[in-house]
Parts: C-alpha cells; structure tokens; sequence
C-alpha cells in the first residue's frame, strides 16, 4: 500500500498548449511565486477543462515522454492538476 505523502503518477499526463500565431506550439511552463519555471500537467482531461477552461488545447503525453520535453522547454519542477488563475486565462484557455 502507498503512503498517503506518495504522488502516484499515472502513464499519460495532459499538458495544455499555448498556440502562437506564426511560431510553434509550445506547452505551457509557467514561473511560479519562488522564481522556479513549472510545467502544467493535469491527470485527467476533466481537470485540464475545468482549471484551464473547456477551449484549452492540449498534447496527451507519456511520463516516459517528458525528458524530452524538457529538453525542449526546460521546467524546474511539475505542477499536477493546479488551479489557474484567472489573470493567466484569456476566455476559455490559457492566456
């Protein structure tokens, strides 16, 4: 049995995307409050909806995947399922 302080990571993660008009796609990495950069991952598209707003695009990937990803945009840690602020949202989606 886990212990309850144990994060339990599932094997696909849903990371919002940020379209830029003219550039490539990028997943969302956010600075957070202690100056470190986090990479938005939510467990469950539900929660992707409901934090990021139903319009939200989005990239399924494996846990496997995100060294690669990181390499791409570099991110100091993971935030799981994180509420997003409104100032951050534009409608529907991310800003």
């Amino acid at each position: 049995m886990a212990d309850a302080s144990e994060v339990i990571v599932p094997p696909v993660l849903y990371l919002p995307v940020l379209e830029r008009q003219g550039a490539r796609n990028v997943v969302a990495v956010h600075p957070l409050a202690d100056g470190r950069n986090g990479l938005l991952a939510y467990t469950a598209l539900d929660r992707l909806a409901a934090q990021c707003g139903s319009e939200q695009p989005w990239l399924l990937v494996w846990t496997s995947d995100l060294g690669r990803i990181k390499d791409e945009q570099p991110f100091d840690v993971i935030a799981f399922d994180i509420e997003v602020p409104p100032s951050l949202r534009a409608g529907e989606r991310l800003a």
